[in-house]
């Protein structure tokens, strides 16, 4: 098949599975476009790797220069992200009481450029990642906010998995790369390298395992038989491009988090919430102990097919180590892989790298110990957050969120994902608490629920009453309530 019929072809089946899916919720809104933009952005390719037809080669001078077009298209994104806050009248103050530990590290990032050896790049940068909790908050302020998570994941592999595949299969020169060292093939997609791919794909099949397991129970239903055959037909799309990608982190994670899923949605684990968690949280601190501890590492690193240095990552810490920058406070936000330091590690390492291959280490090198402590204190707040919501009864995206915060513990253990990257985009949508006093009417108001509320939520009141409830309401235990608002046999509380 020519390459470019196979385009068109995924074009046009693209079309029509963003107007006829079976899962399409129209209660979102189409502002969740600007999110699912720059999400495609952040998993893919900058604007101008994609205008040039092939990523960028890494060098000092581009890492520290930028690029125009990356910065107008950029900035246009978060201007309509910061435009769509405005209008649904979005309370910051809340969102800060909210987030006491996420907001002291976004503001020790911006502190931290004072001392910057490149103050104005790293102050670029800095705006540039606020873009990735503007956009996160657009989902989650969303009135439906299950409905407006789903939508945007979904559509964005509806865009990602088949795109990844007819790049692969029918464009080499972009969905194909080679090892800079040994010039062996790999593949990564629309994205930049196999890892990049294998964290995407990860996080895609994690997506669709949960939906599934959200939608088993009620499976003998017609629409839902419709969803759950594109689910599966997405899993086995993604888990495909998963084993091709050949990444053995994001193998390992997705194996991890299928494990938290099924033990979250198993009967056993229902009934044991608290020790389900109580096990998630222990399961890092007992990999580090064997890991380190016990010098079990290498070992690990066999039992997936990998080399004991980690692909020559233990090599790699050695020299970032070893290179003294200031403990405390770091070399400032993102600025440690620019100028000097770059061509330092170019020279001891014999090849153009720009990440530490561990996140928990790349942030020492940029923001310290500080930095450090207040990005481990909002992991601990947004566990305790997750937590919480794992009680609340009906559908949630808190088993969701609770596996990629376990995902997201690991995978930084051997990639640098706690910055402008997928992986921390997307854990950000489980960890964030958004203000909710755009859902906050949902609740029942003095043992009943407010007919202004419902009625705002669905713009008008059709003949048959409220027809069209949202999933919060029509599968709460306030349900009947509201059909009794709707028959009139009940009056509304004001």
């Amino acid at each position: 098949m020519p390459p470019i019929l196979a385009l068109a072809i995924w074009f046009a089946l693209l079309v029509a599975l963003m107007l006829f899916d079976p899962a399409k919720d129209r209660r979102v809104s189409s502002a969740l476009w600007v999110p699912i933009i720059w999400m495609f952005i952040v998993a893919t390719r900058n604007p101008d790797q994609w205008l040039n037809g092939a990523p960028l080669a890494i060098s000092a001078g581009s890492m520290e220069d930028g690029n125009p077009v990356d910065r107008a298209i950029f900035l246009t994104l978060i201007l309509l992200a910061i435009g769509i806050l405005v209008s649904r009248a979005f309370r910051w103050d809340q969102f800060v009481a909210r987030n006491t530990a996420l907001t002291m590290f976004i503001l020790f990032a911006l502190v931290s450029v004072i001392w910057s050896d490149f103050p104005l790049v790293a102050f670029k940068r800095w705006f540039r990642d606020l873009g990735n909790y503007l956009m996160i908050l657009v989902v989650l302020s969303e009135p439906f906010q299950l409905g407006g998570v789903r939508t945007a994941l979904r559509r964005l592999f509806y865009l990602f998995i088949p795109l990844s595949i007819i790049l692969i299969k029918y464009f080499p020169q972009i969905g194909m790369g080679y090892w800079e060292w040994t010039g062996e093939a790999m593949y990564q997609g629309p994205t930049t390298s196999k890892n990049a791919l294998g964290a995407v794909c990860m996080v895609s099949a994690l997506f669709f395992f949960w939906d599934v397991l959200t939608r088993w129970g009620d499976r003998k239903e017609s629409r839902t038989k419709k969803i759950l055959a594109v689910d599966l037909v997405f899993l086995g799309m993604t888990l495909k491009l998963l084993y091709q990608a050949n990444s053995a982190t994001s193998r390992v994670c997705f194996a991890i988090g299928c494990l938290v899923l099924i033990a979250l949605y198993s009967q056993w684990g229902k009934r044991h919430v608290t020790l389900v968690k109580a096990c998630v949280l222990a399961s890092f601190p007992l990999y580090l102990l064997l890991a380190f501890g016990l010098d079990l590492s290498g070992e690990f690193a066999r039992s997936v097919g990998r080399d004991p240095s980690l692909t020559d990552r233990t090599q790699l810490w050695k020299i970032l180590l070893s290179m003294h920058t200031n403990p405390l406070v770091g070399s400032g936000y993102d600025s440690f892989w620019l100028g000097a330091r770059f061509a330092q590690v170019f020279r001891s390492f014999g090849g153009a790298i720009n990440e530490a291959h561990n996140g928990y280490l790349e942030i020492y090198l940029n923001l310290g110990v500080i930095g450090l402590v207040i990005l481990v204190a909002f992991l601990v707040a947004s566990y305790r957050n997750i937590g919480k919501r794992l009680k609340v009864a009906g559908p949630s995206f808190a088993p969701l969120a609770l596996t990629l915060w376990t995902v997201m513990l690991f995978y930084n253990m051997t990639e640098a994902a706690f910055k402008f990257h997928w992986m921390w985009i997307t854990f950000l949508m489980g960890a964030i608490c958004a203000p909710e006093h755009l859902v906050r009417e949902l609740k029942p108001v003095g043992n009943e629920l407010s007919e202004k509320a419902i009625s705002q939520l669905h713009g008008k009141r059709t003949s048959k009453g409220f027809s069209k409830l949202p999933e919060a309401i029509s599968e709460s235990p306030t349900h009947r309530k509201v059909a009794r608002l709707s028959s009139g046999r009940a009056r509304p509380t004001t």
